[in-house]
């Protein structure tokens, strides 16, 4: 219908060079790649011209597209997406710009850091076009700019940063390039959603010494954690020691109080062992028993010549009382706290108690001598017993 409006209405001249027009504008589209077709919705990249769509009267804006129409190369209106009716030979599509997030390669470049390093950095970053007017007339080429701009920001943010903050603090770097970016392409109808470096290469040598640096740091961590670790098992060793004595000292103790215990208990039980036999001996003695008297007598005597017998065992000592003469008269003296003993009585018990232990212990070359010791002895005995 177009056509056939367009015959009736111009003249043979304006015809051809119409026709002229659109063979060119299709001839134009069929060198492009299909992308660049009409109604695209993909960005033309850096220098690239695309190839707009040409008015055909009725044109369908693509969704998420933004189609900048100019009347006689003036401004005129925005196509958004749907039905779009143009005026012919007025109307001009002049831009066509997508309203998608965009990812833009940002190229390697290299940044000095405020140590004086170098390093070669690239990274990505994506954009969305928020007003499709200033995208078209604030700035040539959008995406060019926008991409210059994340270069030159990126080295102005390295340059205030050592090579260990560069590495530690990307995300901060980040969001520090996204903001000062979006800063600068509010002018432009663009926002920066996000910047992400992607690589950072550092020089050889630096390399290099970052890895000299890692391995010292992590043996210095090995052998902190090693003497950390002997010095943890010494004072395990200390404290068992320390465990094991006071364990030992507490078994001693108990040990000795069991052991005290046990002997004061052995001691009053003897005591009163005593006790009760003097007890008795003492009641049998109130009682006037002459058996239980002559029984305490030669009982005494009986301990007293068994003290000299043991006296006279030992070779290097020879005890010798002041009335050795009168042996007699020392036991009767022994005898006296508890009375006379019986003449018969002392004379067996002496002449026993002398004969066993002295014929027992002494050699044959002192057999005269202990005659004549038992001799003395019993003579002495006999005296004191007709003095008596």
């Amino acid at each position: 219908m177009a056509s056939a409006v367009t015959k009736a209405v111009l003249s043979p001249p304006l015809r051809r060079a119409f026709i002229q027009t659109r063979s060119f504008q299709t001839s134009s589209r069929s060198l492009l790649p299909s992308s660049f077709g009409v109604g695209s919705s993909i960005p033309p990249s850096y220098f690239q011209k695309p190839s707009l769509p040409a008015n055909t009267v009725i044109r369908f804006v693509p969704q998420q597209t933004a189609w900048i129409v100019e009347r006689m190369g003036k401004f005129n209106r925005i196509l958004d997406p749907g039905l779009a009716i143009l005026v012919p030979f007025i109307d001009r599509i002049a831009y066509v710009k997508s309203l998608k997030e965009i990812a833009i390669e940002i190229p390697s470049q290299s940044a000095i850091t405020a140590d004086n390093v170098t390093l070669e950095l690239d990274g990505v970053l994506f954009t969305r076009v928020f007003d499709a007017y200033k995208a078209s007339y604030g700035v040539e080429d959008a995406e060019y700019a926008i991409s210059q701009l994340a270069q030159t920001t990126m080295r102005s943010e390295i340059g205030q940063l050592t090579l260990d903050h560069v590495l530690k603090e990307r995300a901060a770097l980040n969001i520090n390039i996204t903001a000062a970016i979006n800063e600068a392409a509010q002018a432009w109808g663009v926002t920066c959603l996000r910047y992400e470096i992607r690589d950072i290469h550092a020089p050889a040598g630096v390399v290099e010494a970052m890895h000299r640096q890692v391995t010292a740091e992590r043996s210095k961590r090995a052998e902190i954690l090693d003497s950390e670790g002997q010095r943890q098992s010494a004072i395990n060793i200390a404290e068992g020691k320390k465990q094991s004595v006071i364990l030992a000292s507490e078994a001693l103790r108990a040990e000795q109080i069991n052991r005290a215990s046990g002997e004061a208990e052995a001691i009053l039980m003897k005591a009163k062992a005593t006790a009760a036999g003097i007890e008795a001996v003492a009641k049998s003695i109130a009682e006037g028993e002459d058996a239980a008297k002559g029984a305490v007598s030669l009982s005494v005597a009986e301990k007293y010549v068994d003290a000299f017998a043991k006296l006279a065992k030992e070779s290097t000592a020879v005890v010798v009382p002041g009335n050795v003469g009168d042996i007699g008269g020392m036991i009767a003296t022994g005898l006296s706290v508890y009375g006379k003993v019986g003449e018969a009585q002392a004379r067996t018990m002496a002449k026993k108690m002398v004969d066993q232990e002295r014929a027992e212990e002494l050699e044959e070359d002192e057999a005269g001598t202990q005659k004549e010791l038992k001799d003395t002895v019993l003579e002495s005995f006999d005296e004191a017993a007709g003095k008596k």
